[in-house]
């Protein structure tokens, strides 16, 4: 599968863009456990043109997680159109390695967003969404752009499949469809029928890759047999389990799963989380930010209250990574329950 010139191989996995999820440390550990590419967290255009230092800070990537896309969401033509223009500039503006891909969301639903017609609120306004997506396109001629979205709006609105084409006819390298309405939220099950009939249109010719409920190997490989999708993308189920895209390309590959991770494979896989986001993000904000990952790698450990509780309030590397040490040497034997996602 290829966006534009970057050839991702066959049956790429992507992980999603998730806010105060995918930072720049668990998107170089998605990497390392078999992601093929990354997204950073969506970045507001209005906060970029506004000079806002928490917007500009999202831009900075490094090479160990190329390729990557930069993912920027609004609904203001001219603000959207120099957000691409500045993702474009990442390297000269905030260092690192900055963006392979420039992507737009039209698919975030939340309310603080979706209700003033940025992210998914966009589906409520095809045309613009569509004019806007243009004029992205032609911002970043040597960028290729690509676009996540939803099915529509809501029941009665699933404009997907003819979106596609008009998307697809403005410039678009690949297209990202989660297979929920906005209205549905996260709430129910994706429904996977209308991206197959995307890939079923013989119009189109772009990457469709399919998003929404991949939590298993076997869904990932049903998706792929089933709907015919270029390339697969995984959110909340990796939160607290990066490794499953390890788990996904080893049962592609074979027809196999993998044995569960160990306790004390999760041990290491924490430790080169958290050496990855001190290096990162410095020691203060390194730990803040880790704590919400810490204790979800080890979720179903008997009696682990005080020890969870110690992982998210320690303020001391050193500290941290003896407790790491602790939990490896006090439950290294334990087989842990099969890993799930802190939002099944």
């Amino acid at each position: 599968m290829k966006i534009g010139n970057l050839d991702l191989g066959e049956k790429p996995l992507f992980l999603a863009p998730m806010e105060d999820v995918t930072d720049a440390s668990f998107r170089a550990l998605c990497k390392e456990y078999g992601a093929d590419m990354v997204y950073t967290e969506f970045v507001s255009s209005d906060g970029l043109v506004h000079d806002s230092k928490k917007s500009f800070d999202k831009f900075l990537t490094y090479e160990e997680e190329a390729p990557i896309g930069i993912q920027i969401y609004g609904n203001l033509p001219e603000a959207m159109v120099e957000s691409a223009r500045l993702a474009a500039r990442a390297p000269e503006l905030v260092g690192g390695h900055g963006a392979d891909v420039v992507d737009i969301n039209f698919g975030c639903p939340v309310r603080k967003i979706a209700g003033r017609g940025a992210g998914s609120g966009m589906m409520k306004e095809p045309d613009k969404l569509v004019a806007i997506t243009k004029a992205v396109v032609d911002a970043v001629p040597d960028f290729p752009v690509t676009v996540k979205t939803r099915l529509g709006w809501d029941d009665d609105s699933k404009i997907i499949v003819e979106l596609a084409e008009r998307l697809q006819d403005v410039g678009i390298k690949a297209l990202t469809v989660h297979g929920r309405t906005r209205q549905q939220m996260y709430t129910g099950e994706a429904d996977w029928t209308l991206i197959g009939k995307i890939k079923d249109n013989p119009r189109m010719h772009i990457p469709i890759i399919g998003n929404g409920d991949i939590n298993s190997p076997e869904k990932a490989a049903e998706a792929f047999a089933r709907y015919g999708v270029d390339g697969i993308m995984i959110g909340r189920a990796t939160f607290g389990h990066p490794w499953i895209f390890r788990e996904i390309r080893h049962y592609l590959d074979t027809g196999e799963p993998m044995p569960e991770m160990s306790v004390t494979e999760r041990v290491a896989l924490a430790k080169r989380h958290l050496e990855l986001s001190l290096r990162f993000k410095g020691e203060r904000t390194g730990i803040l930010e880790m704590r919400r990952h810490l204790a979800c790698y080890f979720k179903g450990l008997p009696d682990f209250k005080e020890t969870r509780l110690r992982l998210v309030t320690l303020n001391d590397p050193a500290e941290l990574l003896a407790t790491l040490d602790e939990i490896g040497r006090r439950w290294g034997s334990f087989e842990p329950p099969k890993a799930k996602s802190i939002y099944e």
